[in-house]
């Protein structure tokens, strides 16, 4: 698939001409926030949750207020413009606008960029690799779905050396957090527990919905040490569902485990029965 249309401002644009200033501040200095949403068969899937917590992200970056239903708009519009794949990938980027090229921000007012893209099914489990660098709970960024991806970005490198798909993040004062996109659980006893939102995580969709869809799900403080003796391990994320993990560092587990497998089978069918969830 190519994409002909994205969506820039207030309107559809040819994909491949230029249309962001290099003067955007979510460009200079990753000023912005951003979402990433499933679509499938042309629907996108939670889009309203994920509106929700963009505009929670711009909030808490001190953006100007988003306009929900003009997002909504501009993604329904980016669809139908663009021959999309059963399964793909929408991009919403919501930055800070065109500024001087320094830390502060301009008074153009904000960008709103909308793209969409083809993406692959996950496989069922994969291996993940734990990083010295920490997330910081107390952070300005904390909780937040910045553009800012430096960090992330080096991290992932780093587990890919490795022959993992993903990184995972402690926070400062040693608890299991978070992955680079994703956020994690554990199984233990039966119980399905992931890091609270005091550590720093991202309030996930997927996560949110697994806790909300899974009666054995919880949050709860984790040392990181629990990928090390915990029954089973699984991700979420917006792209990747619900998957297990065969290996995280030098532990191998059998994956997906029954738990994860239960967990997945809930996830499928509720998500096959409601595409907005709310």
């Amino acid at each position: 698939m190519s994409t002909d249309k994205v969506w820039v401002g207030s309107g559809l644009v040819d994909a491949e001409d230029p249309h962001i200033s290099v003067f955007d501040h979510g460009f200079t200095v990753g000023d912005g926030v951003f979402e990433a949403v499933k679509a499938v068969g042309g629907r996108p899937f939670a889009l309203t949750r994920h509106l929700q917590r963009l505009a929670r992200s711009a909030a808490g970056l001190g953006l100007p207020v988003v306009d929900v239903e003009a997002v909504r708009h501009a993604v329904t519009e980016t669809l139908l413009a663009n021959d999309v794949p059963p399964l793909a990938r929408i991009r919403v980027t919501y930055t800070a606008g065109v500024a001087p090229l320094g830390s502060e921000r301009g008074d153009h007012g904000p960008t709103l960029v909308v793209a969409v893209g083809p993406t692959k099914p996950h496989a069922d489990a994969t291996a993940i690799a734990t990083v010295p660098w920490p997330r910081n709970e107390r952070g300005a960024l904390a909780g937040i779905k910045s553009t800012s991806y430096a960090e992330n970005a080096k991290a992932l490198a780093r587990a890919q050396r490795v022959g993992a798909t993903e990184a995972i993040f402690a926070d400062t004062t040693g608890r299991l957090c978070e992955g680079t996109g994703s956020n994690i659980f554990v199984v233990r006893d039966g119980r399905v527990l992931t890091p609270t939102l005091d550590t720093g995580c991202l309030a996930g969709v997927t996560r949110a919905l697994v806790l909300a869809w899974v009666p054995e799900a919880e949050e709860t403080d984790l040392p990181l040490s629990a990928l090390q003796d915990s029954d089973e391990i699984f991700l979420t994320s917006t792209l990747r569902d619900v998957q297990g993990v065969r290996r995280t560092d030098d532990r191998e587990l059998a994956a997906p485990g029954p738990v994860t497998k239960d967990v997945m089978a809930v996830f499928a069918e509720r998500s096959a029965q409601e595409h907005d969830p709310l």
